[in-house]
């Protein structure tokens, strides 16, 4: 990070990222390395702090446990949570990504001000980049508000707050004044060069939970750990809250650097599988087929996987053959939707040709494929839907193995909630009822935005596409079955759908009183 943050009063600062809360209905419910605070962690740690990390997760890995009657929760309680801060704290940072996640770690932070009154606390994510003015007035202990990349606003609020500065000329700020007033300062500008960020502080963090247990946001395979190759993503689909979070701006990490860093990892954790946790990671032809060429060079020998999402204008036959040369198991598409008029209203960028093209030379290559696809956008008629579901039997012939294939929900912070908002269509907004709906792995709680159809149309529509897509896989490709039993068998897993699978037999095996 940038020398002029270096602090001259260093703090103690406890760092907490909460439980994982889910649906008892979820479909899926991925445990992971906490990628965002530990990289807030190195950053403090750098600047001369002194850090705590509290890894709400990773510190009690098992059994889930009931938090109400609707849902679960993996890891610590609130009340561990609180005994476990250091007495020295000057600040307790929280982080809360989702916006579902927030009446959960609202409670946690009631629990920790009950035990630290006299510690400020400081919320930071992206469900709190948002809507950061509810999170105050719902959450009065909350002290302040990171909005955006965290950072570089942490490290200078903690100055302001060792020196009892002013906190007005804090960039990417929401707090209250001395007279109970909301305060926004300025946006701060997003860190054009993401390699002078150190490397995550995964030794405050329990690895040996995840490594050993092989914990994974994308499919099984061994000790896994997550990276991030670039920040931000350039797209402005109307559904995502990413823009508000990171703007319209995308920087990627040298390819050698990221390679050192795997480097590292492979010899200090002998991590096996590497997960990159970017919103939008394929963007330059050039950089992944770098990467990968990096990768054999040097020789290194893992599995790597892009869980989330890609653009296909890159991904032609050979960055698809460096690819799965270099290791690479999983690449996730994310077309959404495969109607033409639902794609031009969501504003999403892809040219469905061309990635029907990208998707053909991948599975020739040998590269094991998933999509993520939506229904029930508010413009989204029955006969977008039927081009949709017609689209999942196209991928599915071409050789796609899994999708998800989720309803849609508006993320505060996103256009589309916006226009819901102005329109008066969330009646219960910001209501802990709304907040759980928006949870995207769940079979039932979630509410129907269409205008042209109900819930129980959305229910049939994503039941029909499931069976479609799958129905369509098994038939033509038998021997896909018995490659999901030996997986499961081997606790290897190839695709989403495998993963899905094992998880319901342990939820079975470990269901909450």
């Amino acid at each position: 990070m940038d020398k002029r943050w270096r602090s001259t009063t260093p703090c103690k600062v406890s760092l907490i990222r909460p439980p994982s809360i889910v649906s008892r209905y979820a479909i899926v419910a991925p445990l992971a390395v906490p990628l965002g605070v530990a990289y807030l962690a190195s950053s403090l740690r750098e600047a001369g702090h002194r850090v705590q990390l509290i890894d709400g997760v990773g510190l009690n890995t098992k059994e889930p446990r009931p938090w109400s009657d609707t849902t679960i929760y993996r890891g610590l309680s609130f009340e561990e949570i609180a005994t476990l801060v250091d007495p020295q704290t000057n600040v307790i940072g929280v982080s809360c990504m989702f916006s579902s996640d927030w009446p959960f770690v609202r409670e946690m932070i009631e629990t920790i001000h009950h035990k630290h009154p006299e510690i400020p606390i400081v919320l930071g994510g992206e469900h709190v980049t948002a809507i950061p003015e509810i999170c105050l007035n719902s959450c009065p202990y909350v002290s302040a508000c990171v909005v955006g990349e965290g950072e570089e606003t942490f490290l200078e609020f903690l100055e302001h707050f060792s020196e009892k500065k002013p906190l007005n000329s804090v960039a990417g700020l929401v707090f209250r004044n001395a007279e109970q007033h909301i305060v926004h300062t300025t946006p701060r500008n997003r860190i054009r060069n993401i390699d002078d960020i150190p490397w995550p502080a995964w030794d405050l963090v329990p690895m040996e939970n995840y490594l050993s247990q092989h914990l994974s946001a994308g499919t099984r395979h061994g000790r896994s750990i997550g990276m991030l190759a670039s920040r931000g993503c350039p797209y402005q689909c109307t559904f995502c809250s990413n823009l508000n979070m990171w703007t319209p701006r995308w920087f990627a990490r040298d390819p050698e650097k990221v390679i050192d860093e795997i480097e590292h990892y492979v010899r200090c954790y002998q991590v096996e599988n590497v997960e990159f946790f970017d919103l939008t990671a394929i963007i330059k032809r050039e950089w992944i087929l770098s990467f990968c060429n990096g990768l054999k060079r040097r020789g290194i020998k893992i599995v790597w996987q892009f869980p989330v999402g890609t653009r296909s204008e890159a991904v032609d036959r050979e960055v698809a053959r460096a690819m799965i040369s270099s290791g690479c198991l999983i690449m996730g598409y994310a077309p959404e939707s495969g109607s033409p008029d639902t794609l031009k209203q969501i504003k999403k960028m892809v040219h469905l040709p061309r990635l029907k093209q990208s998707m053909r030379e991948c599975h020739e290559a040998g590269l094991n494929m998933k999509a993520n696809m939506m229904l029930g956008f508010p413009s989204e008629t029955h006969r977008n839907v039927w081009e949709t579901l017609k689209f999942l039997l196209a991928m599915s012939w071409i050789g796609v193995h899994d999708i998800s294939f989720f309803p849609f929900a508006p993320y505060p912070g996103s256009p589309l909630f916006e226009e819901l908002r102005k329109k008066d269509k969330l009646p219960d907004i910001f209501s802990d009822q709304w907040f759980f709906s928006l949870a995207f792995s769940k079979l039932v709680g979630f509410k129907c935005y269409s205008e042209h159809y109900g819930k129980g149309m959305l229910r049939l529509y994503q039941a029909l596409g499931y069976m479609i897509f799958y129905g369509t896989a098994f038939l033509f490709r038998p021997v896909r079955i018995l490659r999901m039993i030996k997986n499961l068998v081997t606790d290897s897993h190839q695709s989403r759908s495998e993963t899905v699978l094992l998880y319901f037999f342990r939820r079975l095996a470990h269901k909450p009183g």
